[in-house]
């Protein structure tokens, strides 16, 4: 499956922004999505993951309550629905699709996303 199309941008503190991630490929809806974040001169962390069938979401405890991740898989997309955005958010966001292990860790994602950058302004 190949992910292209993240939308990014900037915002202030406070404010939403959702990021869209589109996928080709037949098999889309059999992989479980993801969102990691790399903020300047971090390392790469874990946003989100959202099960083949929507049902079953995750989040990092540092954007629980203010994030959402959910899929559309008749359009091939997985969308993450930021809101209450810190300027501790800013980050380069990626969409992944994960291939087997850990839902948290992105060595298990076998397919990226293009980053795309947030920036959350104070």
């Amino acid at each position: 499956v190949q992910l292209q199309g993240v939308w990014g941008g900037l915002v202030q503190a406070g404010g939403s922004l959702r990021l869209s991630c589109g996928a080709s490929g037949r098999t889309f809806s059999s992989y479980v999505m993801g969102w990691f974040r790399q903020a300047p001169g971090k390392e790469r962390e874990f946003v989100a993951a959202i099960s083949w069938s929507g049902g079953s979401t995750y989040y990092a405890d540092s954007v629980k309550g203010r994030f959402t991740i959910s899929r559309d898989n008749a359009k091939k997309m997985v969308y993450l629905q930021m809101n209450s955005l810190k300027p501790e958010d800013t980050a380069v966001y990626y969409c992944a699709a994960h291939g087997s292990g850990s839902y948290y860790y992105d060595a298990q994602y076998i397919y990226w996303g293009q980053g795309t950058l947030v920036t959350v302004s104070s």
